[in-house]
């Protein structure tokens, strides 16, 4: 496989003729000729708006780049005090084990003593929504951990997507202002169904391969608790001897990964905004702790170069078949933030914080983070001493020469605030044998404005994402790339979205243009790297992939009058015993009477809890129930619900209402007639969802 030499980046207008630059007072606008030309703050025209200034074509990001820290300065300052992304955030406190000492690859205290647990805050977000926006829009997931460890604060500012929409960071101001509300009428909010998002990624082919991820079930978690994280950029480890490996960093739920389905989606944003955020903090309460385990794809410099794609590339994964994930430790989340405001918002997280043993890559996009994030700190909390905030402070002694300031929290003590110094002996010193040291990387090259050829090639990570993934996956990938598209008011943008995915593949791109009503209309798109044909990765599924539990999830049990009291309690224990919880459901909250006349309280109402709030749902009744409830236009809502959205189905003494809402028949509705027949019930429910249902 060869390595992509050429970038398809939009080609630039030539430079005005020498006529039409001697004109008296002519503008920058003027001379774009038939477009406006881009400029600085200050007028400076812009020649390369896609390229950071670095060092080489995969060298670091220059400090003098003054278009980048200007444009993302400018960026990160646009909104106060909400974050511009991921504003819409949920946290835990927690602890992080090691499973093994890891010192062979690095010198990172916190990962070098199995007996150390290291305490950490956990904060899960959407991006493109506000504060106020609902937990389950179609949207990528933050996944930010910081550690507290004995060496100073490690931040890991991830998401549930291992890849990103964009190779270098001058573009993020352009993709978010792209995704969220289009400045001209303020909507829609916490979606990407709109003209602007969809004409940047068809301009911008780099996107295609996050877009795969952004459409598939990931985009739509069914819990914080069970979505995997990702590190997303390529660091580097360094050991004691400072020998150095590039790491990919990855987060395992526990529980294993689970989806809703976009109807789902819609109908739970109704029922419950807070649905993410409520079940996070209500598994904290109930001590189902959540646990994630943490992993390292560690790549040498022999293999990064064997790759037919570059390690520092974010918008490209590497496969665990070809580099696989070992499990380092794990992280359990055990106490909810006493105040959300002082902890889960105030909580500053920047890539920038790392530890001895821990070393950035030249990633353009992790470059540009290193500046952004500190940036967007000192906005959003008006101060540079954001660190002495509770949350954010060290559990480790700190000291410095940093004095003064904005809300400065601390009294400093003494004469001397600077250093070297001779008045304090005592004093903060630089330690070159415990103070972390950068790894020695060659970087001598050329300053430029350059992309470097080997990131040109996006579309065959996209292609192999695609063509990995369960059929059920491809099949709501292009469901949802239909249903965006189909929210695109401009005709070419479509056009060209087309084109690009029909070079991901035919397949799809044919089915969405078919479905749009558009068969035969894309514009070809024009790689100027021809895709490549990778070997399938099956670890990039969703589905199939974890072991099928029912652990965690929520089982609603709706009662009706008349309903075995005996059947209901061998449900429950059942229930239980697999590590999920029964909410027990009826017509009103007061309660319902059993068969025998005996009234039981229920937790919740069923007008207000649709079957969209629950894993699998049982329906036990008598006859008298039954009645009640296919004459409840919400019963037999509830059910019909419930077999659309594939999830395990128990009925007991129901058959009008089953057959009112069409759910006779189908695999995975199960007549629990007795206590035998509940093993059956929690077979099908262990899956999450009855895929056979969907394909008939």
């Amino acid at each position: 496989m060869s390595v992509p030499q050429k970038s398809d980046a939009p080609k630039k207008k030539s430079a005005p003729s020498k006529a039409a630059a001697s004109k008296g007072g002519e503008t920058h606008q003027q001379a774009a000729g038939d477009g406006v030309v881009l400029t600085t703050n200050q007028g400076t025209g812009i020649s390369d708006n896609q390229n950071s200034l670095r060092a080489g074509g995969r060298g670091p990001t220059l400090l003098e780049d003054f278009i980048l820290r200007e444009k993302i300065t400018h960026f990160d300052h646009e909104r106060i005090p909400e974050r511009i992304v991921h504003a819409r955030g949920s946290a835990a406190h927690g602890y992080f084990q090691p499973y093994k000492s890891m010192k062979h690859v690095t010198s990172a205290a916190f990962l070098a003593d199995p007996k150390v647990k290291t305490p950490v805050f956990a904060r899960f977000s959407t991006v493109a929504g506000g504060a106020g926006s609902v937990d389950l829009p179609r949207d990528v997931r933050g996944f930010a951990v910081k550690f507290y460890t004995q060496e100073g604060n490690f931040d890991l500012v991830g998401n549930n997507i291992p890849v990103f929409f964009i190779q270098d960071a001058i573009k993020f101001p352009d993709l978010i202002h792209a995704v969220k509300m289009e400045a001209d009428r303020g909507y829609p909010q916490a979606g990407s169904a709109h003209d602007t998002f969809w004409d940047f990624v068809s301009l911008m082919p780099e996107s295609l391969h996050t877009i795969m991820w952004a459409m598939s079930d990931r985009a739509i978690p069914r819990s914080l608790r069970m979505m995997e994280g990702f590190g997303v950029n390529t660091f580097r480890l360094v050991n004691s001897a400072g020998k150095t490996n590039f790491v990919k960093f990855h987060w395992r739920p526990v529980l294993g990964t689970a989806a809703v389905l976009w109807d789902e989606a819609v109908k739970i944003s109704g029922a419950d905004p807070d649905f993410h955020r409520r079940d996070l903090f209500e598994a904290i309460e109930s001590r189902n702790f959540p646990e994630f385990e943490f992993g390292f794809q560690v790549i040498d410099q022999k293999t990064a170069d064997a790759l037919p794609f570059d390690v520092l590339d974010a918008t490209k994964l590497i496969p665990e078949e070809i580099v696989p994930i070992e499990m380092v430790g794990k992280m359990v989340l055990d106490r909810n933030p006493d105040n959300f405001f002082a902890e889960t918002e105030q909580v500053a997280f920047c890539p920038s914080h790392i530890v001895p043993g821990i070393d950035f890559s030249e990633d353009p996009l992790l470059q540009g983070r290193l500046f952004s994030y500190l940036d967007t700190q000192l906005s959003r909390l008006g101060s540079p001493n954001f660190h002495e905030l509770p949350i954010n402070r060290p559990k480790c002694p700190f000291a410095n020469m940093q004095r003064d300031g904005h809300m400065q929290m601390l009294t400093a003590k003494g004469r001397a605030n600077y250093e070297p110094n001779s008045i304090d002996p005592a004093g903060a010193r630089e330690s070159p044998s415990v103070g972390l040291r950068t790894a020695p990387i060659p970087t001598e090259a050329a300053k430029v404005r350059l992309r470097s050829e080997s990131f040109a090639d996006h579309y065959s990570q996209a292609r192999l994402f695609y063509r990995s993934v369960t059929p059920q996956e491809r099949k709501h990938i292009g469901e949802a790339l239909t249903f965006e598209l189909g929210k695109v008011d401009i005709p070419a943008i479509r056009q060209k979205m087309l084109g690009h995915l029909n070079i991901i593949d035919k397949t799809l791109g044919g089915t969405v243009a078919e479905e749009l009503g558009m068969t035969g209309e894309a514009i070809a798109a024009k790689p100027s790297v021809m895709p490549i044909d990778l070997d399938l990765s099956p670890a990039l599924r969703l589905y199939g992939k974890y072991k099928p539990t029912l652990k965690g999830r929520k089982v609603g049990l709706l009662l009706a009058p008349g309903f075995n009291l005996k059947l209901k309690n061998a449900l429950v224990a059942a229930i239980n015993k697999e590590g999920a919880a029964a909410a027990i459901i009826a017509l009103k909250v007061g309660g319902v009477e059993d068969s025998a006349g005996t009234r039981h309280p229920a937790e919740m109402a069923l007008r207000g809890s649709p079957s969209v709030m629950f894993d699998a749902v049982a329906v036990l009744a008598g006859p008298a129930g039954d009645k009640a409830l296919s004459a409840t236009p919400d019963a037999v809502g509830f059910l019909m619900d419930a077999c659309r959205h594939l999830k395990a189905i128990g009925l007991s003494g129901s058959p009008e209402l089953a057959g009112k809402a069409h759910a006779v028949g189908p695999v995975g509705i199960t007549d629990i007639g007795a206590a035998k027949d509940i093993a059956a019930f929690i077979g099908f429910a262990r899956e999450g969802k009855v895929w056979a249902r969907e394909s008939a």
